[in-house]
């Protein structure tokens, strides 16, 4: 695998340095989640967790700290092959995916799921 980009869907997008943060209000809570991940040989590895707030299905990590208004953690949590994404268009954000300065909304319409993985390796 390529931890230069992501197939997001049937896009491709290039990733600075082999991480990226999806970011998304909560539909209930409507305050923001952040997770960040690298790609790894074996898929996906989230790497750091950010919630602004708790409540209803969010609550902090183990470990969590609070900086300024967010809860900060690193999740422990074994890579993944893909992130699945629901795409009702119904929530009250679309799914934010950023690498470096490059970002991307998802899920703004109804649709398919959208699956994020790595680039399958060249050769």
């Amino acid at each position: 695998m390529s931890a230069s980009c992501l197939m997001v869907g049937a896009k491709v997008l290039a990733l600075a340095g082999g991480t990226f943060t999806l970011s998304w209000i909560h539909s209930v809570e409507r305050t923001g989640w952040q997770e960040t991940y690298r790609v790894v040989p074996q898929g996906l590895k989230i790497v750091e967790a950010r919630v602004e707030g708790s409540g209803a299905g969010m609550d902090p990590g183990p470990g969590a700290k609070l900086e300024g208004e967010w809860w900060v953690w690193v999740p422990k949590l074994p890579p993944v092959p893909e992130l699945v994404l629901g795409d009702s268009g119904a929530t009250v954000s679309p799914w934010t995916l950023c690498s470096g300065a490059t970002c991307v909304k998802l899920g703004r319409k109804p649709g398919p799921a959208i699956h994020v993985r790595p680039c399958a390796a060249k050769g």
